[in-house]
């Protein structure tokens, strides 16, 4: 269930076939199956795969709700990171990037929605268990489904 539940979190925020076809992989889209097969020494690269991809589509989600450049950027290096080969190939495209991550925060107006899905983030990095990740995952499935981010669109566009 949780498998699917991932998947289904990856597809609410890459909506586009643009979006998902540039962000996402076979490997990626599977990442929590991987995750629940792996061997017991795998475990914590597959934990850091699935990792990446709720940040990913936290990071998605946020950019698609209010076009900030920072969350842009981080989901560009949370996409490079995807593709490390060891947990600590990940760790290094992170922390190359750390003041990324530090300015995401920095001059961010969010509205209700904005904030659960940094929380979310937060919680996300903060995640060291398969249940913590899991809570997350559903949390994040959650409110984005709930966000209407065609009505977002329209508000942009009487703006103009």
């Amino acid at each position: 269930m949780s498998a699917l539940r991932y998947e289904q979190l990856l597809r609410a925020a890459f909506r586009t076939d643009a979006d998902a076809a540039y962000y996402l992989t076979e490997p990626d889209t599977a990442a929590y199956a991987t995750f629940e097969h792996a061997t017991r020494a795998d475990v914590p690269f597959r934990f850091e795969r699935v990792r990446l991809g709720v940040a990913m589509s936290l990071l998605k989600l946020l950019t698609d709700l209010g076009d900030h450049e920072e969350s842009r950027r981080v989901l560009d290096v949370l996409h490079r990171a995807l593709s490390a080969r060891s947990v600590a190939d990940i760790d290094n495209v992170i922390t190359r990037d750390a003041k990324l991550f530090e300015r995401l925060y920095t001059n961010l107006y969010v509205n209700d929605e904005g904030e659960q899905i940094l929380q979310l983030f937060e919680r996300t990095l903060d995640a060291d268990t398969k249940e913590m990740m899991d809570a997350v995952i559903e949390e994040a499935l959650e409110l984005a489904q709930e966000i209407d981010f065609d009505a977002l669109h329209d508000d942009d566009d009487e703006d103009e």
